[in-house]
């Protein structure tokens, strides 16, 4: 595997976990409150979320890249 591509992947499980790891506790915080349950629902969340998340950040994430250095007219 190419270094850049192998830096990407592990940007996208790097960020996915910190990204998911924050919104799903907020989240979960906010729709049941601190409670027994509370822990258990949030890890069920953030397995989910985190599936999901890590490979769209790894699609995306170039996107975004890209339309942010078009929008500050910056080399990629």
């Amino acid at each position: 595997m190419h270094p850049q591509k192998k830096i990407h992947l592990v940007f996208s499980f790097i960020m996915g976990a910190m990204m998911v790891f924050i919104m799903t506790f907020v989240i979960t915080l906010v729709n049941v409150g601190w409670n027994a349950s509370f822990i258990s629902l949030w890890l069920g969340a953030f397995a989910i979320a985190y599936v999901v998340a890590v490979p769209v950040i790894f699609f995306i994430a170039p996107v975004a890249r890209k339309i942010s250095s078009q929008l500050l007219s910056m080399p990629v």
